[in-house]
Parts: C-alpha cells; structure tokens; sequence
C-alpha cells in the first residue's frame, strides 16, 4: 500500500526539520550515495585530502599533536599517501582518556557535540567533536542503514537496551514525540524472559515496523522466542544488528524469525565504522568520514598492517574531527583485515571483518 506520511517524511519533513537546525544531512546521504561508487584511487585521493587538513590543523592548534609530531619527526608535507598514517603512534583509549584537553584545538571549528562513551569496565571516554564531524557521521549512517533498505520515513523499531529507561522526564517526553514524529519505536530488549519478549511481539504486530535496528543478542533471544514458539505471521523485516558481534546461528535464527539481517560495527568515538550490504560478505567502512586500519602489535612494540585474511585490531581516525582530533584511535576491537577487491555489489569502499570480539570490553558501539 502507498504510504503516504513516510513519502511526505523522507522527502519533505525530515530535509526541512534537519535544515531548519543547519544540518545538511540530506545533501550529504546524495554525496555520499554518489562517492561510494568511486574508485578506491579517487577514495584515497579524497581520504588523503582530508588528512593532510587534519594533520596540519591539528599541528597547528592542539599541544599534543604538535609535541607528538615534532618528537617523532613527522612532516605533513612527506604524507603522499593514506599509508602514511603509519608513522604517527598509535592513540590507546588511556592516552586518548589522559590527553583530551591536550587534543582540543585553540582554533575554530568549535566543539557542536561532547558526551561520554559507556562501557562494562574503566571509566567513561569523553568525546568532543564539530558539527562537520557530526554531519558526516549522520550521513554515513544513514547511507550503510540504507544498504539494509533502511530509508529515512519508514516505521523503525529499535529494541536497544535501557531504551529511555535512565532519561530524566522531560527529556523523555520531549524523546518520544521526535521518535512518533519519526516513526521510531523503542523497546528494552534487557529483559529477556518470556514475558518481557511476548509483550516485544505485541508491539512488533501493532507498530508493523519495516525495519528493525538491534543489539545483536537481544535481537537473536527475540528471534529464538518467535522460533520456538511459531510466532511469525510478518512479511520480511531486515534486521540491523550492532553494539555486539552477530554470530553465524544468531544471524539464521533471526532471518528465520524476521528477515534477513544485517552486521554494522562503530563505536561513540567515530560513530559508524562499518556496515553490510545486500551480499553480506565484510562490512563496507566509511571511508569518507574516516580511515580504517587493521593493525598487528609485535611482541618487540612494532606495529604493522594485518594481512589480508588475518585478525588484528581496529583503529580509525575521524578525518573531520578537527576540534578534538582523534588520530589512530585503538578502539579494542578485533577483526580481520581483507585485501582491495571490489564487493559483488560495485562498491569501492573497502571491507573488514568478520568482527572477532574485544581486546578489552570498554567500547558501545553507536547507538543513536
């Protein structure tokens, strides 16, 4: 049936709402949609231009940078590739927790946005980035949801843990009109017993989501319960799993439960790293929001680039965070690193994974 309020709300009312706050989110989804369809020379190019500005600005108005650089000999003007990047060490969450202050820039772009990254041990990481940073982030978001067929204006449910459940009242209230507004529905997936996950169901059959956005483990408990107990009467819903790692018999149970499902991987440090297209082979990185790199540590300190096939661990660098830069960030997860060959789905942009799990379980993946 034609759906007229999600038309009206992906080409009218959410462009409008998100210019009437100076976001050009729509614009930047169509950049984006266009350059994902580049060579990965002209994805490097582009990535190159970007650091080479994160690099100088960062030297130029944040004390931490300009002792690293100056320190380790690091020229901006010797960085004639995206591989360059391998001569700057490497930022641990601690050094990233001890040196933020050192990081913020003296110059404009100021911080737009600054909260802290929840975790299951050690203390919050504190994030501060500018508005580029920000939009860039919704823009490849919205672009990797819409590799799942996830469109701005369709009914989403959201079954996160300790949704709204620690939000102050009015801030609650003010949260579910933008979410009816939106057609967002969110519902606690930390219960888990059955009752809880019949009355997930209930409000699944009465919102009749067209897609669905999940913990993984939440969402394969959900699916097992539908499963066990011949719960599905729906039409296909694809499944965008995140926040955890989504295993080979989590995945059949859910797309026998839902439809089929979907892997992406970030985290609050950088938002959105990776995400899966139609074919499910590794998970397209956001290339023109950020570097990816696969990386082994040595027993004697050195670091280098993991091969093509083997496990190492993730880090990124923002490359539009200039007033808190974040430069080869360790985010403690593990994955396997692939080699450049293009995805059946005509992408450039380059793969990673499958994710392995966690150096150390410190890091939410992005949640909102």
């Amino acid at each position: 049936m034609f759906d007229l309020y999600g038309t009206l709300l992906g080409r009218f009312l959410f462009p409008a709402f998100e210019a009437a706050r100076g976001r050009p989110t729509v614009a930047l989804v169509r950049h984006l949609e266009a350059t994902q369809w580049w060579s990965l020379d002209q994805l490097r190019d582009l990535q190159l231009g970007y650091l080479r500005r994160l690099l100088r600005h960062a030297y130029r108005h944040t004390s931490y940078y300009r002792k690293l650089f100056d320190e380790h000999g690091i020229s901006i003007e010797r960085m004639h590739s995206v591989h360059d990047l391998s001569q700057i060490p490497l930022l641990t969450r601690d050094l990233a927790q001890s040196s933020f202050d050192e990081r913020m820039a003296d110059a404009p772009p100021g911080v737009a946005v600054r909260k802290a990254s929840s975790g299951t041990t050690g203390r919050p990481m504190v994030v501060a980035y500018n508005a580029e940073s920000r939009h860039f982030r919704d823009g490849s978001r919205w672009r990797g949801y819409g590799w799942a067929g996830y469109r701005i204006g369709m009914r989403a449910m959201h079954y996160w843990a300790g949704a709204l459940a620690t939000t102050p009242r009015w801030a609650k209230f003010k949260a579910e009109v933008d979410h009816r507004i939106k057609r967002d529905l969110y519902v606690d997936s930390s219960p888990r017993g059955d009752e809880a996950l019949a009355a997930a169901i209930s409000a699944l059959r009465k919102f009749r989501p067209e897609v669905i956005v999940a913990y993984s483990q939440g969402a394969a408990a959900l699916a097992r319960f539908v499963n066990e107990h011949r719960l599905r009467t729906w039409d296909p819903i694809p499944v965008l799993c995140g926040a955890e790692r989504l295993l080979p018999h989590d995945r059949a149970a859910m797309e026998e439960a839902f439809g089929p499902a979907f892997e992406t991987y970030g985290c609050r440090e950088v938002m959105l790293i990776g995400a899966e297209c139609e074919h499910h082979d590794g998970m397209h990185t956001s290339m023109e929001t950020m570097i990816v790199e696969i990386v082994v540590r040595e027993a004697d300190g050195t670091v280098r680039a993991a091969e093509p096939g083997e496990s190492g661990e993730v880090v990124v660098t923002d490359l539009h965070n200039l007033a808190n830069p974040i430069i080869r960030y360790v985010t403690g997860d593990l994955a396997v690193a692939r080699g450049p060959e293009t995805c059946k789905c005509g992408r450039k942009l380059t793969r990673i994974g499958p994710i392995e799990g966690r150096v150390a379980e410190t890091c939410l993946l992005y949640t909102s």
